[in-house]
């Protein structure tokens, strides 16, 4: 049987960093590597005929052309964004006085993270104009070349980072970091609609091919991922990574790259709360990598493929290679490409134990199986048709009640009636009428009412008699 078998995805850390062993967190998307790896690959490989070294010596580059080839492709990348916004290939001269530049820089550096509205207030600000300008110069030629390709559309925002990042150099890297966050949030959340699921690109078509893949899924159990499900004497209520799946799913909803990561950085931060409750002691990286997978298969986040592709391609370098964030990206997009080449020797399962899975013909035996759970369905509509029957006949006795309550107020309120008008007539052939308007207050009234009183205790009587 399965469960005698040792079930799990085992992952090492040095699988999740990059193949270059730079220290940053690699990505499938990028075949193992980070994304400044990534970027200098092809450079790299083209070059590779002119800097490769004699077969007898194997001492490998020095520090100093790995610095000279950064700065020279980082100089290639700031011209092609001053071209891109100012047609030459410098951009018009600083006019502002270095004093003011230097008040500008101050502000800044007081931002805080997380204060975007802060930002826009400084941004729109008269000292800040023209970074305003170059922010506005950008997002507006982007609109007008919406329809290029989407790489080039990436490259031309990552230009646009880092050109843009270069006006604050003089400030510390933390302070950096959150300027350009609110500059990320600022630039994406206009271009969201123009580069998301892009029609160049074939991301709609791997959307739809994933989700279809997942809900093929539907049959594979926690125990068969090997995630560590809580004990079955601890009281807890549902499925203990539901938060998790909350927030995979809200990640669509966002626009910025950073507040799609949030949401990833939420997820899994439920997935290690899911995993504290189980008996099997302090969550390690294999049981996160496993908990995610199945927090993917679980949830099915809609259109999951563009939005791992949308951060790639439009979010801060930074943010992916190192961090949290990036150490919970890359489990997600590890979990992805876990999902795309899932197979039978991954779950332990034979090749014709797969197949009766995925045909719907076998059902896993370490939970309930599809007849079980018809069974408690069918049982618990048989309760809640029961509960129904007796609510509707409580509501039927209650309206007969209340027909005949109120059939018995109008009828005494008939006789009530009828009584009154025979009194009334008695008394009117007595002679007996209301007090005039002449008659005085005092005195009067004591005798008037003493007098009504009279008469109303003696028409009765004479009325019987």
């Amino acid at each position: 049987m399965w469960p005698d078998k040792q079930r799990g995805i085992r992952v090492s850390k040095e699988e999740l960093l990059c193949k270059n062993a730079c220290g940053y967190y690699g990505n499938p998307a990028w075949q193992g590597f980070c994304s400044k790896c990534w970027k200098e690959r092809p450079r790299s490989a083209a070059g590779s005929t002119q800097d490769e070294s004699p077969s007898n010596d194997r001492t490998p580059l020095t520090f100093s052309k790995f610095e000279e080839k950064k700065s020279s492709e980082k100089g290639r990348r700031i011209n092609t964004v001053r071209k891109f916004f100012w047609g030459s290939p410098s951009p018009p001269k600083r006019q502002e006085s270095s004093e003011s530049y230097s008040n500008v820089l101050k502000a800044y550096q007081r931002l805080e993270p997380g204060d975007f509205t802060g930002f826009l207030k400084l941004l729109r600000s008269a000292p800040s104009q023209r970074l305003q300008s170059q922010c506005t110069a950008f997002l507006n030629t982007m609109e007008a070349y919406h329809d290029l390709e989407v790489q080039k559309q990436s490259d031309f925002v990552q230009d646009f980072y880092q050109s843009f990042a270069e006006c604050f150099s003089s400030l510390p890297e933390v302070q950096v970091t959150c300027i350009m966050e609110h500059v990320e949030k600022l630039v994406m959340t206009r271009l969201h609609k123009w580069v998301f699921c892009h029609d160049s690109s074939d991301d709609e078509q791997k959307d739809l091919a994933l989700q279809r893949r997942i809900r093929s899924f539907n049959w594979i159990t926690p125990q068969m991922l090997g995630v560590p499900f809580p004990d079955k004497n601890a009281e807890v209520t549902g499925d203990p990574f539901l938060p998790a799946i909350t927030a995979i799913i809200e990640m669509d909803a966002k626009r910025a790259p950073q507040d799609k990561l949030a949401c990833v950085s939420k997820c899994s931060q439920h997935v290690f709360e899911g995993l504290s409750g189980s008996s099997t002691g302090p969550a390690n990286a294999d049981d996160f990598l496993s908990g995610m997978i199945y927090v993917v298969l679980k949830a099915n986040p809609p259109r999951l493929h563009s939005n791992i592709k949308y951060v790639i391609r439009f979010g801060l370098p930074h943010s992916l290679m190192a961090g949290e964030s990036g150490y919970y990206f890359t489990n997600l997009s590890c979990a992805v490409a876990f999902i795309e080449k899932l197979d039978g020797a991954a779950l332990n399962l034979s090749p014709e134990e797969f197949e009766g899975y995925m045909l719907g013909q076998h059902v896993p035996s370490g939970g309930k199986g599809r007849p079980q759970v018809a069974g408690d369905t069918r049982l618990l509509l048989e309760d809640l048709k029961g509960r129904q029957e007796k609510v509707d006949q409580g509501v039927g006795a209650l309206n007969t009640e209340l027909h005949e309550w109120v059939q018995a107020v109008h009828s005494q309120l008939n006789e009530a009636t009828t009584q009154f008008a025979l009194v009334q007539k008695e008394l009117t052939a007595q002679g007996f009428s209301p007090p005039s308007p002449e008659v005085p207050v005092e005195g009067a009234a004591g005798d008037q009412s003493v007098l009504v009183l009279t008469d109303q205790q003696e028409g009765p009587k004479d009325t019987v008699c």
